[in-house]
C-alpha cells in the first residue's frame, strides 16, 4: 500500500491541509487506488505548505504547496509513483532548506505519525527514558550538565543547575512544569513540536521527573494553541496505556503522570512564576524572588521548570550522551536551536542548526531574502522583548554570549525580518506599547514606565523637545531595566534602545502631519 503524508500541523491546516487530505482520499477512491494517508507533523518548510509527500523505496518525494484543485492533476501526473509535476520538489531530504539543517530535537517531526507510539519507538523514541530508568538520578543530572544544555526560552540558564537544585532537596512532593506559553512574535517551534512529536516532550519531562524525584508534571499551553492541546492530551493518554506514564513506569520504581493546563492568553504567563500562579488557579502575576521555583515552586514545592525546547532536547542527550550533544555549537552555547524565520521573508519556516549560524545565513540561505525583494534592514531576534538588530550586525554568530556583547539576546530563536521601508521609531513605540498592554501591573517600573514610555516616544515622533525626550527615554529605560520585577519590564528597553541606537535617523524625521498624533504628543 502506498503511503501519502499530509501534515496535521496548525500551519498546514490554516492553508487547507484537511481539504487536501480529503481530496486525495476521494480521488484515490474514485480511481480505485489503495492508499494510506498519514497525518504527520510539519517538516517546517512553511512556505510550501500543505506539503504532500509520497513514500518511495528511496525516500519520500515532496509536492507543495498543494491545493485541493491540484489533486486530480497530481494523480494524472503519476505522483503516487514519484513522477514529476509543477509542484514537485524531488526527494524531501534533498530540498536545500531541509537538507542543510542539523536536526536533533526535530529529528522525527514531519517523519512520524505524531500519535503512533509504535512509530515513535521505531524512530528511536523512549530510548533515552529507558536508559534513564536504569540510571541513578544524579547521573542523569550529570549528563544534562555535561551536554551544556541551557534554557531555550530566554536567558539561557544552565538546565543542569536547575535539575541538580531540585535533585538535592529532600525527597517529597515535587513537580515538573513545562512552559509552553509560546507568546513571542515570530515563534512557533514549541507548537510544531507539540503537534508533530508530542511523545518527545513527554519523554523529556519524564526523564526530568526521574532526575529530580517528581511525581507529577504540568504542561502549560497558551489558549491560542487548541490543536496542540488536543494532540498532547491524546498522546498523554496513549503513553499512560503503554505504561510510559503512570505508576511504576515500564516496571521500574518510578511513577510520574502528566496533565495539560490551558492558559487564558496572557503574555506575562510566559514568565515562570506567573505561569505557576496561573496553574494554581490564580491571576497570572509575577512572584517575588527569592525563593526560586526550584526550591518553592508549584504549590510551594520544589519544581523543575523548562520550556518545550529544553525538555525536548533531553531524550537524545540521555540516549547518546551529554558529550554527543555538546559537540554541536560554539563557546558556551552548545547543541542546536530551532530558529524560526518569520516577518518579511520569502521562505518562512523552522531551521534547526547548531549555535554559531549567523542572522545573515538564516535570512539569505534559508529564508531566501525578504518577501518584497528589498534589502533587509532589521531583524528582531528573541521575540517582542528582543533587540532590533541592524544589517551591520547580521554576521554576529547566534551565541548567547556573542549576542550579549551587542546588547541583544537569542531567546527562543525567533527572527522577525523587516525590509528597508520599516520605520524603527514606530517599532520602538510598538515594543513599549506591547509592555503597557501585557504588563501584569505588579511593579511600578513596568506598569507606569511603559505607559510613560509610549507618551515620550509619541513626543519624539512629533518632534516635541526631541533631544530632551530622547534623553528622558533612555533614563526611563534604565529605570525599567534595573527596577522591574521580571523580564517583562526589564527587557522592554532592549527593543526600544536598540532602535534608538541602531537607527538614529528614524528618530530625527520631520514631525508627521497626522493631527491626532500631534495632539497626543502635547
Amino acid at each position: 500500500m502506498i503511503r501519502v503524508f499530509v501534515p496535521r500541523d496548525a500551519a498546514a491546516l490554516s492553508v487547507g491541509a484537511d481539504e487536501v487530505a480529503a481530496a486525495i482520499a476521494a480521488e484515490a477512491k474514485k480511481r480505485k487506488l489503495d492508499i494510506q494517508i498519514v497525518r504527520n507533523g510539519s517538516r517546517g518548510m512553511l512556505y510550501i505548505e500543505p506539503l504532500v509527500e509520497v513514500e518511495m523505496p528511496k525516500g519520500r518525494v515532496a509536492y507543495g504547496p498543494v491545493a485541493p484543485s491540484d489533486v486530480a492533476g497530481l494523480f494524472d501526473a503519476g505522483f503516487l509513483e514519484g513522477k514529476s509535476h509543477a509542484l514537485g520538489h524531488g526527494r524531501t531530504e534533498e530540498i536545500p532548506y531541509f537538507k542543510n539543517q542539523e536536526r536533533l530535537t526535530f529529528a522525527r517531526c514531519g517523519i512520524t505519525d505524531p500519535l503512533s507510539i509504535e512509530d515513535y519507538r521505531a524512530h528511536g523514541g523512549f530510548q533515552g527514558l529507558a536508559k534513564a530508568l536504569q540510571m541513578k538520578p544524579i547521573d542523569i543530572v550529570t549528563e544534562v550538565t555535561t551536554s551544556g544544555l541551557r534554557g531555550r526560552g530566554g536567558a539561557g540558564f544552565p538546565t543542569g543547575i536547575k535539575w541538580k537544585t531540585v535533585h538535592d532537596l529532600p525527597a517529597g512532593e515535587k513537580y515538573v512544569a513545562c512552559n509552553a506559553d509560546e507568546g513571542d512574535s515570530g515563534t512557533f517551534a514549541d507548537r510544531m513540536l507539540m503537534e508533530g512529536d508530542p511523545f518527545c516532550l513527554i519523554e523529556g519531562m519524564t526523564i526530568a521527573a526521574v532526575a529530580g524525584g517528581a511525581q507529577k508534571g504540568y504542561i502549560y499551553v497558551r489558549s491560542e494553541y487548541p490543536h496542540s492541546v488536543h494532540v498532547l492530551r491524546e498522546a498523554i493518554e496513549i503513553a499512560r496505556r503503554a505504561n510510559w506514564l503512570g505508576d511504576n513506569i515500564q516496571g521500574s520504581k518510578y511513577s510520574f503522570d502528566l496533565f495539560v493546563r490551558m492558559g487564558a492568553g496572557a503574555y506575562i504567563c510566559g514568565e515562570e512564576t506567573s505561569m505557576l500562579e496561573s496553574i494554581e488557579g490564580k491571576r497570572g502575576i509575577v512572584r517575588y524572588k527569592p525563593p526560586i521555583p526550584a526550591i518553592e515552586g508549584l504549590f510551594g514545592k520544589p519544581t523543575i521548570i523548562n520550556n518545550v525546547m529544553s525538555f525536548a532536547a533531553v531524550p537524545i542527550i540521555i540516549d547518546k550522551g551529554g558529550e554527543f550533544y555538546r559537540d554541536y555549537g560554539v563557546g558556551r552555547s552548545r547543541g542546536t536551536l530551532a530558529f524560526q524565520i518569520a516577518g518579511n521573508i520569502k521562505q518562512g519556516g523552522l531551521v534547526e542548526k547548531a549555535f554559531g549560524v549567523t542572522t545573515r545565513q538564516l535570512i539569505e540561505d534559508w529564508g531566501g531574502g525578504t518577501a518584497t525583494g528589498r534589502p533587509a534592514r532589521a531583524v528582531q531576534v528573541g521575540g517582542p522583548l528582543g533587540a532590533y538588530i541592524p544589517a551591520s550586525k547580521f554576521d554576529v554568530p547566534m551565541d548567547y554570549e556573542e549576542f550579549a556583547k551587542v546588547d541583544a539576546m537569542v531567546g527562543h530563536g525567533g527572527l522577525v525580518v523587516f525590509d528597508d521601508t520599516v520605520d524603527m521609531a514606530k517599532q520602538a513605540r510598538f515594543a513599549m506599547e506591547f509592555c503597557t498592554i501585557e504588563s501584569c501591573g505588579k511593579c511600578t517600573p513596568c506598569r507606569i514606565g511603559s505607559t510613560r514610555g509610549v507618551e515620550v516616544i509619541d513626543k519624539i515622533i512629533a518632534d516635541v523637545d526631541r533631544a530632551k525626550n530622547l534623553a528622558l527615554l533612555e533614563d526611563l529605560c534604565v529605570t525599567m531595566a534595573d527596577g522591574s520585577l521580571c523580564a517583562m519590564g526589564g527587557l522592554t528597553p532592549f527593543p526600544v534602545m536598540s532602535a534608538v541606537r541602531g537607527f538614529p535617523e528614524d528618530f530625527q524625521k520631520p514631525a508627521p502631519s497626522n493631527k491626532f498624533l500631534a495632539d497626543a504628543a502635547e
